[in-house]
């Protein structure tokens, strides 16, 4: 059985944004022993994870025809 490709992309980025939280748990339990590069690097973080979130939202791969 053949599946959709946009199905395998949905799942992709499921996968993808699922391990941004799983990141962000860990993170956010030692916020006040990391300090300010802690906050920096994870705005890094979270700033290239959404432009890639945005690029694939104007590309359509989220939405279903």
């Amino acid at each position: 059985m053949k599946f959709d490709v946009r199905y395998y992309l949905v799942a992709i980025l499921f996968i993808i944004f699922d391990l941004e939280i799983a990141f962000l748990f860990p993170w956010a339990v030692v916020l006040d022993k990391i300090g300010v590069f802690g906050i920096v690097a994870m705005g890094i973080f979270l700033t290239i994870l959404i432009v890639g979130f945005i690029y694939e939202w104007k590309k359509g791969a989220l939405e279903w025809e």
